[in-house]
């Protein structure tokens, strides 16, 4: 694996180049701007590309010694591709309202959560049937609520090592949290705002659907990178069981559409690599006869969820496949 590459091209056809109105800029961006056209401020993309490229090396380093990125994004037009790079890439995300104190106060956040894990619990097990209609109902829309804003940060267990954030007057109070905690920041900063204070600025359109995309795919995809070579450096050979012989057996416990192996194939994968999985979980895999990287990298979506379930876990499990492809990517 690699860092991502892109090229200038790619950030003029994404529409990163274009700032805000002149008479709307901030002054501590002047640095960043190249001219105005129609009073439209152009960004300089000679710096932007050096900057981008820096922040996603610091990105996959910080993944790479096993540290946590927190996506930041809570805009309309960013909350889809925040999400979905955070889940693809085995990190975490808020893309609903930033609730003050959720890294300031993460002791108090850590109690909401334990919350919505009960109420997940409840509603999901047969203990909620003992509930009327009007009950369940109070309980789901609590537990709705808690999702919304919590729930892509349920399973990180701590503070994050980076944030990453789309739109930094948007988000200052996620950034004064992380800048008060000394938590680096890699953020796209618009001509509008202020660079003061980010770790790692990268002048950019923070409007543009296809810009904020186009972001969101190259962070997830350097976290990917920061996940390889952390399986690297721990001497996982991810050669090793590439194409191994499988033996399937139909298992009454297994989820619909998978077939498991009745055991490993050489040695076992040590599962317990992946974010999340502890001893018990991967006893869980094991039980179902997933005990390979492989085994994961080909599952897709519905298959992988459905173990996710299994196991407990299900919100985490796109990003097991992720990490399961990025050990396994460069020996295909």
């Amino acid at each position: 694996m690699a860092l991502p590459d892109f090229s200038m091209r790619q950030l003029l056809e994404a529409g990163v180049h274009f700032g805000h109105q002149a008479h709307r800029w901030n002054p501590k961006m002047a640095d960043y701007i190249f001219g105005a056209r129609n009073n439209i401020h152009i960004i300089d993309l000679a710096q932007t590309v050096p900057l981008l490229h820096r922040a996603l090396q610091a990105v996959s380093d910080t993944v790479a010694k096993g540290g946590r990125i927190l996506f930041v994004g809570t805009k309309r037009q960013a909350q889809d591709g925040i999400a979905e790079a955070a889940k693809r890439s085995a990190q975490y995300f808020v893309n609903s309202r930033w609730l003050g104190g959720t890294l300031t106060n993460w002791k108090t956040v850590s109690g909401s959560i334990k919350r919505l894990r009960q109420l997940e619990e409840m509603l999901g097990t047969s203990e909620g049937a003992q509930y009327t209609k009007k009950e369940r109902l109070t309980l789901q829309r609590e537990r709705d609520k808690l999702d919304r804003s919590l729930g892509g940060i349920k399973d990180m267990g701590g503070l994050p090592d980076l944030i990453f954030v789309i739109d930094t007057n948007k988000e200052d109070i996620a950034i004064a949290e992380a800048q008060r905690l000394n938590i680096p920041v890699a953020a796209i900063v618009d001509t509008n705002s202020d660079p003061k204070g980010i770790t790692y600025v990268v002048p950019g359109n923070d409007d543009a659907g296809r810009a904020i995309s186009m972001y969101c795919d190259l962070v997830a995809r350097a976290a990917i990178d920061g996940i390889s070579r952390a399986q690297g450096d721990s001497g996982i050979d991810i050669g090793a069981s590439a194409h191994p012989v499988r033996e399937e057996i139909p298992t009454a416990s297994q989820p619909a559409g998978f077939q498991g192996l009745a055991g490993p194939r050489g040695a076992a994968d040590d599962l317990k690599k992946l974010t999340g999985v502890s001893g018990a979980i991967e006893k869980k895999f094991n039980d179902l006869g997933i005990f390979h990287y492989w085994q994961l990298a080909e599952l897709d979506h519905d298959t992988a969820h459905k173990i996710g379930e299994e196991v407990g876990l299900p919100s985490r499990a796109d990003g097991w496949v992720a990490q399961a492809k990025a050990m396994t990517a460069e020996a295909e």
